[in-house]
């Protein structure tokens, strides 16, 4: 099995609330991206982490749980 196909079957595994939570989590970083740069923000910078670590508990657990025979 590649990599592809590997990746491929397990994002299969993800509802509508997995693919929501790893896109605020997406967002996140990159809000902590831009806030490399202290002109565009001055909010501070381990909130953006907290919640990026929280969008992506769940999404993270799915895709690396083992699969279940039905």
């Amino acid at each position: 099995m590649g990599l592809v196909s590997w990746m491929d079957e397990r994002v299969r595994r993800l509802g509508i609330w997995d693919l929501k939570l790893a896109q605020g989590g997406a967002m996140f970083l990159a809000l902590i991206i831009a806030k490399l740069f202290p002109q565009i923000m001055t909010v501070n910078v381990w909130w953006f982490v907290l919640a990026a670590a929280l969008c992506a508990i769940r999404p993270v657990c799915v895709v690396f749980a083992p699969s279940r025979s039905l």
